[in-house]
């Protein structure tokens, strides 16, 4: 295991969630409205919570079960980008940083694995 290579892409995670929260937080303004749509930006976000004080800790438990996290925002960005013509590139921008997100958490998974003990033979 490579520690800096850890490190970036517990950096890298970070930045994909804040994009994937923007992203979130942008179609939901342009599908509601102004005040309307902050608030239901603010529901929106709530499932990207309860992992973020493990992934700034760089637990590495905490990005198994935070790519979980990430389903609803990649069922929302693809219906959307299926089914609203109206706000088809944000929902595609949700879609392409859920993806990225979850890509960078499996990432790290691989990259932070223990190292299986060598077999006496």
């Amino acid at each position: 295991m490579n520690p800096q290579t850890a490190k970036r892409l517990n950096r890298f995670v970070l930045l994909s969630l804040g994009v994937l929260a923007a992203s979130v937080v942008t179609a939901a303004i342009v599908t509601a409205g102004m005040p309307r749509g902050l608030w239901l930006g603010g529901l929106l976000l709530l499932p990207l919570l309860p992992p973020l004080p493990g992934l700034v800790k760089g637990r590495r438990r905490t990005f198994a079960w935070a790519t979980l996290c990430l389903t609803p925002y990649f069922v929302y960005g693809l219906t959307e980008s299926i089914a609203n013509p109206d706000i088809r590139i944000a929902a595609a921008v949700v879609l392409f940083a859920s993806l990225a997100s979850f890509v960078a958490l499996v990432a790290y998974l691989r990259v932070t694995r223990p190292s299986a003990p060598v077999a006496a033979e």
